[in-house]
């Protein structure tokens, strides 16, 4: 633990609003996973300036972050660092904190824990040592992108980052494309040409929305089919600050009417004929077995031999 994360000399247990200082109210023990805004410091909720306020500590990733929505709200509650870096170290302590009858929040940089966040085996343990884990919620991206997306809401499918490497998110992406719901990833900045480019070749003229800097200063949302989206990004289109993409989710098809030939020969330019196998057979619910019988034929048919 750091110095700041020590409660020997707790504060006030306070908090302002509009220039009104308020006592927060008692506080119940346990893990209190909170949200914090993604941009805007004004989208925190009142429920979480006040388990903020009178928690005994504050589990975060980085205390600079956080310590500005703190002061912001007159908030002087101790922050300890907990982050994939040294949560297998500060994870012990943050339970010993709660065994001893502490209340503990949980924020991430911003929005809701958890979400592409470290935190799943806090909670777990804390869970399983039978500590009270309750959900503050409030913020989030990926609910955010899609109240804005104009796409279907009825049915999403949360991604996160796509891999780095090319062919590993070409091959993820050919898992992605036969889920029948919208897409929702993250992606940087710098990333956003190189994964646009991708996605339009694995799934082709869908529409989707590519949201900046949601709730922030600059934010922008931009709609298009994922190959204008890409030329777009291609060029020299703002690639500061954070992305969520949304991904409209494939058009309906009859069972019989995948063109799997076409979702073969694509594959098979990139990798060999297992790994084609492999694709198409997850991104298809079809059979191993007659995938790759027809891999066979088309890589015959290419006169290419087989790995």
């Amino acid at each position: 633990m750091t110095s700041e994360s020590s409660t020997a000399t707790r504060p006030s247990r306070r908090y302002t609003v509009a220039g009104a200082e308020i006592e927060a109210p008692p506080l119940a023990l346990g893990l209190h996973v909170v949200a914090t805004p993604i941009g805007n410091l004004r989208d925190v909720t009142l429920r979480a300036l006040e388990v903020l306020a009178a928690a005994d500590v504050i589990a975060c990733e980085d205390t600079r972050i956080t310590r500005r929505l703190l002061d912001h709200y007159g908030i002087a509650t101790p922050l300890t660092p907990y982050h994939e870096h040294n949560a297998a170290d500060v994870r012990p302590k943050i339970l010993a904190r709660l065994a001893a009858g502490e209340r503990v929040a949980l924020v991430s940089d911003a929005g809701t824990p958890l979400i592409s966040d470290p935190g799943f085996k806090l909670l777990r343990e804390a869970s399983e040592a039978g500590h009270a884990v309750t959900a503050i919620p409030g913020a989030s991206s990926v609910l955010a992108a899609l109240s804005v997306a104009a796409l279907p809401t009825d049915r999403f499918f949360f991604e996160g980052f796509l891999p780095p490497k090319q062919t590993a998110r070409q091959k993820r992406i050919a898992e992605l494309a036969r889920i029948p719901a919208t897409l929702v990833l993250f992606e940087t900045g710098p990333r956003m040409a190189a994964a646009l480019a991708d996605l339009a070749d694995g799934l082709g003229p869908r529409t989707a929305a590519i949201c900046r800097e949601l709730t922030k200063l600059h934010e922008e949302v931009r709609r298009d089919e994922l190959p204008k989206l890409a030329r777009h990004y291609a060029g020299d289109a703002e690639t500061r600050g954070e992305f969520v993409l949304v991904i409209a989710p494939p058009p309906d098809e009859e069972p019989g009417s995948i063109d799997i030939d076409a979702m073969l020969r694509a594959a098979l330019a990139r990798t060999s004929v297992k790994d084609a196998v492999g694709e198409v057979t997850m991104a298809t619910g079809l059979s191993r077995r007659e995938v790759y019988q027809r891999a066979l034929e088309l890589a015959k048919e290419a006169g290419d031999g087989v790995p």
